[in-house]
């Protein structure tokens, strides 16, 4: 029984070439994704959609539902509630919004607010 030739590991000329292709495209792929995509609020109200603004500083949106007022404010790049009528404040005590995925929830108004887009690219979580 003759014996078995196990492959050849040297490097070849064309190995190179796919090194280089690989870290063009991981280098392309990385200035993709670091977008320039603008932050936006999406307001809901009993679950539906009420309005989509982009944050641009300085302006104020005031929402009434379920016998209950909401101011909300943009400032320092982000948005908060700077005023509400409801009970618990938990809405108000949340602070400022900055980043998307952030959100603010009334529940007795049944008002949320969501931030969105902004392309940030930034790490969700590290496992390991």
């Amino acid at each position: 029984m003759p014996m078995k030739r196990f492959p050849e590991l040297r490097p070849r000329p064309w190995d190179g070439a796919v090194i280089l292709c690989v870290i063009l495209l991981a280098v392309l792929c990385g200035a993709r994704a670091g977008g320039t995509e603008r932050l936006e609020a999406v307001v809901s109200i009993d679950g539906t959609v009420a309005e989509r603004f982009a944050l641009e500083g300085g302006s104020q949106h005031i929402y009434h539902h379920n016998g209950y007022t909401l101011r909300l404010v943009e400032e320092d790049g982000g948005l908060c509630v700077a005023e509400a009528d409801c009970p618990t404040q938990d809405c108000v005590h949340t602070g400022v919004i900055r980043r998307s995925g952030q959100s603010i929830i009334c529940l007795p108004a049944r008002i949320s607010v969501e931030l969105v887009g902004g392309g940030e690219g930034g790490v969700d979580a590290v496992i390991g």
